[in-house]
């Protein structure tokens, strides 16, 4: 269950939206075929929409793997954004960046439902697109999803989308604050010289995955806890190990996000070198696949285990790993980390 994959660019995908691009492919190029149906200036040669903001001038159908303003002719990493808020004559709308929660719809805010029912249109990752439910996209004016990667140019997206006028929502699972879109969203509307007061724009909280997880697990989360994300594709490995060495010398429990990939099996054996040398081998281990979907898996095994679970279903990108501490225990099939009343009360 992990969060905006966030920043997980695994897979290769395609993207028609952010800012400009300056692409070319062996395909024809084709006059006037694209759209651009909210944004700033657009010159396009090829059959593909721009739907969004910043100028675009590809010259086919082309995908553009990641990213923002592209000039590579194959896939590339997610560039500078394009347009700025002087490309923009409207009275902006509203930008809210909304957390889903762990993926089912019981899972989700009253606020998170209110958020996406008042939004024109809605932007985010499919796999996110996907978990919302149909009585609430059916009432918007518009979707808008990539495929995993195009992080940056989803959220210029949905935010050239608010300068343009519109309400919008950008979507992702967890909480917009946990490994997500909100600090980014920020971050690019700054870059356009634009403010968050000029979009009205609000982070809607949702149940993080170390949360929800934590709950399929029992009480293991309920003393001091840290986050660590495994995935190196926007912080160094390096920084990751020194993360995982100061978390696991001390008394926290540890959720473990995005443990495991095609491109981060030695990550992930890293990851359990380094739990090991701190801790003992029957330390107990909640292993959560997809909560709260139709696939969900649950399990509590001990550290000297963990390792050679990476080559089984259970994990992957989707999974939360729940590492106790040394006061954490396993109760009926459910972990329990005492929080500290057994020293100072009788029961």
């Amino acid at each position: 269950m992990s969060t905006d994959t966030n920043a997980d660019a695994d897979d290769e995908s395609t993207s028609n939206c952010g800012a400009s691009s300056t692409e070319s492919t062996t395909s024809e190029a084709s006059t006037d075929s694209s759209s651009s149906k909210c944004g700033a200036s657009s010159s396009t040669d090829d059959s593909s929409d721009s739907t969004c903001g910043a100028s675009s001038s590809s010259g086919s159908s082309s995908s553009s793997s990641c990213g923002a303003s592209s000039s590579d002719d194959d896939s590339s990493n997610e560039k500078e954004v394009g347009s700025t808020v002087d490309d923009f004559d409207a009275e902006p709308g509203k930008l809210s960046a909304v957390g889903l929660g762990p993926g089912h719809p019981e899972g989700m805010t009253d606020r998170a439902k209110t958020a996406l029912l008042e939004a024109d249109h809605i932007v985010g990752y499919t796999t996110y697109i996907d978990l919302i439910p149909d009585e609430i996209t059916e009432e918007a004016d518009e979707l808008y999803d990539t495929p995993m990667c195009g992080e940056v140019s989803r959220t210029e997206e949905a935010i050239d989308r608010a300068l343009a006028g519109h309400d919008v929502a950008i979507v992702g699972s967890g909480d917009p604050n946990v490994y997500a879109l909100g600090g980014l969203a920020l971050e690019i509307l700054e870059s356009k010289g634009a403010t968050a007061s000029m979009v009205d724009f609000e982070a809607v909280p949702g149940v993080p995955a170390a949360q929800s997880c934590a709950a399929r697990l029992g009480a293991p989360l309920v003393n001091d806890t840290v986050s660590i994300s495994l995935s190196d594709h926007l912080v160094p490995m390096p920084e990751i190990e020194s993360r995982l060495h100061s978390a696991a010398k001390e008394s926290f429990t540890i959720t473990i996000y995005n443990p495991w990939s095609r491109k981060r099996r030695e990550n992930f054996e890293k990851c359990c070198e380094i739990l090991m040398a701190h801790r003992d081998e029957d330390t107990p281990v909640g292993i959560v696949h997809g909560a709260g979907r139709d696939d969900e898996q649950v399990m509590i095994t001990e550290l000297g285990e963990l390792e050679e679970l990476g080559e089984s279903e259970i994990i992957d990108m989707t999974t939360t790993i729940v590492v106790g501490n040394e006061d954490t225990y396993v109760w009926d099939d459910r972990m329990v980390t005492p929080r500290g009343y057994e020293t100072k009360y009788d029961y």
